[in-house]
């Protein structure tokens, strides 16, 4: 009976410790093939917590890269708006400076008339540019045009007073472009201007409109010059805000690597430590296995003879 319990623990020790070493070999290998440390989380609770914190930190950082990725767009769409309306005001100028001249007939000022007309509507145009959603751009939070025109053609902001905002995680806000008003409304000694309705009367002036053309088109150049310097001023919010974007996104971009960083750290395996470890317990499994067949094969007969 002694004899009988000792040959069945003997067998269930040998082959506990040789079950146990495959188990190993296997995790190793397991590890190897994937490069994860972790298979589950009793492997190491604390370790597996922090990488469920760091997957959901991962998501957030993912949403957030989103965000900042729509607010560039919105306003480099403004921007690049703003320096189209740039353009044809610095047009519009020349223009105006040709029109001005006594040395012009009023067929000719007539003709730089329609090109103004031509370039109001442009401008209109461009004032109803759309955002990445298809919205205003200069429309505020309206889902229609910023501005429409009356039955006499002159602009009229249907838009509201608030720019659409962007939340790009973090506690961080940034306006996604900037109403007609900001863009076009201005004032010229204290008196209110818009620098559309400008363009318009001036167009309509040099057609034929006022009874000394010349005189109207100097008298415009005081405003056209004061519209574009606002349309300047713009530009300049619009690139500070684009620059600050660019920050945002590039610390965006560092958590991210720092995240991915800690979740190696945390959770890959190491290579070289793992080779040494599979190869130490392939060692030590052959070594069981060898050992358990020799004695297996021993039997009483073999000492007494």
């Amino acid at each position: 009976m002694i004899i009988g319990n000792s040959t069945r623990a003997f067998y269930e020790r040998g082959l506990q410790s040789m079950t146990r070493n495959r188990g190993d070999v296997e995790k190793l290998q397991q590890q190897l093939a994937t490069g994860n440390r972790l298979e589950r989380s009793s492997d190491d609770p604390i370790a597996a917590s922090r990488l469920r914190s760091l997957s959901r930190m991962e998501r957030l950082g993912e949403v957030n890269e989103l965000k900042t990725g729509r607010a560039s767009a919105d306003l480099s769409l403004a921007d690049v708006a703003l320096q189209d309306v740039s353009d044809l005001l610095v047009r519009v100028q020349e223009l105006t400076v040709q029109a001005g001249s006594e040395s012009l007939g009023d067929e000719q000022r007539k003709s730089i008339g329609i090109e103004v007309n031509e370039i109001y509507k442009q401008l209109v145009s461009v004032a109803n540019s759309k955002d990445m959603g298809g919205h205003a751009l200069f429309g505020g939070e309206a889902t229609t045009d910023a501005y429409a025109l009356d039955g006499a053609g002159n602009p009229l902001y249907i838009g509201n007073g608030t720019a659409g905002r962007l939340d790009l995680g973090d506690g961080q806000i940034v306006d996604r472009s900037l109403t007609g008003p900001q863009v076009f409304d201005y004032d010229v000694g204290g008196t209110p201007m818009n620098i559309l309705q400008v363009v318009k009367d001036l167009a309509v002036a040099l057609a034929g409109g006022a009874a000394d053309s010349a005189a109207a088109a100097r008298d415009a150049l005081p405003a056209l010059s004061a519209g574009l310097e606002n349309v300047t001023s713009n530009q300049t919010v619009l690139g500070a805000r684009l620059v600050w974007i660019d920050f945002v996104t590039a610390r965006h971009e560092e958590l991210g690597e720092q995240r991915a960083e800690e979740q190696k750290n945390v959770g890959s395996a190491d290579i070289a430590e793992t080779v040494t470890k599979l190869q130490e317990t392939l060692t030590v499994l052959e070594a069981s296995q060898a050992s358990f067949a020799k004695v297996q094969s021993l039997s009483l007969f073999n000492h007494i003879r």
